[in-house]
């Protein structure tokens, strides 16, 4: 049995985790968080992309954070091979994977066998993220196929980038419409969609990122923007927490956020679950009530 927990940055998916994973100790599993989250992956990153803190992980054991060189770029395919050997390994020992995070492509990743796109020429990789540089992702995005840019907001480098260089490559990328949600799961798995209203999420966000903002700038200027992959450097905030920028920062996550329920909204399966201002271990209680 997997559990997966899904939901838009800064719901407070990690505090229910923690706080799933003591009823689930008391009921006689053995809990670990299993990161899905695309940014929480590269080292040098933990704070502003909201990885679990040392504190946090000594309550419930993550995998799968900070194991990557920010200068690297890890693709979907790529970590899902990682994610299965995790998930297995953990479930051959007896363990209770819990799949944390809110990259919706990366959760299906490491649930799901996929027919994940192959990884393109690193010649075209790279003129792609020169472009993405000099041109900006709204250049790339006015580009695409018709059929693809209306599948992904002008402001997405990341995702942009990637379709584009699929482009150029002559594949098709792979979007939900394109049987991304067909796979099946590779085991028995809960799939927990964490909700808040609008305006509980936006207070959230705004209370996060005023929190990390010390930290958080520390983190950006000790990273250096030239020797950055593609993936982490849309990391968001990164740039505007050098400057102070923090409405910039806020405004930011709040899209995101919107993109993400809409994506878990598209999980077929999914238990959408509203905090509805309850504590963590009030939420993890109603989620891990007898059913």
């Amino acid at each position: 049995m997997v559990i997966a927990l899904f939901g838009p940055t800064s719901v407070g998916k990690t505090g229910v985790a923690i706080s799933m994973a003591n009823l689930l100790r008391a009921q006689g599993h053995d809990p670990v968080a299993v990161n899905c989250d695309s940014i929480q992956i590269y080292r040098g990153l933990e704070v502003i992309s909201g990885a679990a803190t040392r504190e946090e992980s000594e309550q419930l054991e993550h995998r799968l954070v900070g194991f990557v060189d920010p200068a690297e770029e890890m693709s979907a395919g790529t970590y899902a091979e990682i994610a299965h050997r995790e998930i297995d390994s953990l479930l051959q020992d007896g363990k209770l994977p819990l799949v944390v995070g809110g990259t919706g492509l990366w959760l299906r990743a490491a649930l799901s066998d996929l027919d994940l796109r192959p990884p393109v020429d690193e010649q075209i990789r790279s003129a792609v993220e020169q472009d993405l540089r000099e041109r900006g992702a709204e250049a790339l995005h006015a580009e695409l196929p018709e059929h693809l840019s209306a599948k992904v907001h002008p402001n997405d480098s990341n995702r942009i980038g990637r379709w584009t260089a699929l482009v150029r490559s002559e594949i098709e990328p792979l979007t939900d419409a394109s049987g991304m949600w067909e796979a099946d799961l590779r085991h028995p798995t809960r799939m927990i969609g964490l909700i808040d209203t609008k305006e509980h999420l936006a207070r959230r966000i705004s209370i996060r990122v005023d929190g990390m903002q010390l930290a958080a700038q520390a983190e950006a200027e000790a990273l250096d923007s030239k020797g950055l992959g593609r993936t982490a450097s849309a990391a968001i905030g990164l740039e505007e927490f050098r400057s102070g920028d923090l409405d910039s920062i806020k405004a930011q996550h709040r899209a995101y956020a919107k993109r993400q329920i809409t994506w878990m909204r598209k999980i077929p399966g999914v238990e959408l679950v509203e905090r509805d201002g309850d504590s963590d271990a009030e939420v993890a209680a109603r989620i891990l009530q007898p059913r």
